[in-house]
């Protein structure tokens, strides 16, 4: 019985890697289409939202049948229950990555008013959290959760800089106004996914320690 709830387990963590790539490639096709302007990467990240949501279910099935007819120890349910919270989280990057699309596709026409050096960082960056939490879940490991919930700062602080520029514009001049709101929501969007993978992190952590957060769990 136990040879075979591995198994299961094993299956689970594919999943969940299988679902990590697709959001990975959903920012990734997002932050190109925003910096090359290309309104066919934007419809594919788009359409990367409706498979994100499919797999997210399919985890869920999953994680439930292994509930019902499995008999998981206290470690066993807390990594079913990370993954129940993951998927969430990950489901909705996959909307943040939409929307960045959608912004994309309204820009598309127009020369953009800053550099879109820090904004691209942030997106690398982001990508890089998603896998690495998803990594650190796969592997059981407790330092790179850790590692990921620290660098929530660095992303944190790029957002600052795409703030603290906008900003600037807009007192320049207010025909950046539309724009600048326009790039500064594409910023926030990232930071967001910079706080789902963070989340993703806290979890792993739970999983691994049975405390989330400064919250002892019993």
């Amino acid at each position: 019985m136990r040879n075979r709830f591995d198994r299961e387990l094993e299956v689970l963590n594919n999943e969940l890697i299988s679902m990590g790539a697709l959001i990975e490639n959903a920012i990734g096709d997002a932050v190109k289409a925003l910096i090359e302007k290309d309104a066919g990467l934007a419809y594919k990240a788009i359409d990367f939202d409706s498979e994100v949501d499919e797999k997210e279910k399919d985890i869920e099935r999953r994680c439930l049948k292994l509930l019902l007819q499995q008999q998981p120890v206290a470690a066993d349910l807390r990594m079913i229950s990370t993954a129940l919270k993951m998927i969430t989280d990950m489901e909705r990057i996959g909307d943040q990555a939409r929307d960045i699309s959608e912004i994309t596709i309204r820009l598309i026409n127009e020369d953009y008013i800053t550099s879109m050096e820090h904004i691209s960082k942030m997106a690398k960056d982001t990508i890089s959290m998603v896998t690495r939490s998803v990594d650190a879940y796969v592997a059981h490991d407790l330092k790179l959760a850790q590692e990921v919930i620290e660098y929530d700062d660095v992303v944190d602080g790029l957002f600052d800089k795409v703030k603290a520029d906008l900003i600037g514009l807009i007192r320049e001049s207010a025909d950046n106004g539309e724009q600048a709101v326009d790039l500064l929501m594409v910023a926030k969007y990232f930071e967001r996914i910079g706080d789902h993978a963070t989340n993703i992190a806290e979890w792993v952590v739970f999983s691994i320690t049975g405390q989330h957060g400064s919250q002892r769990v019993i």
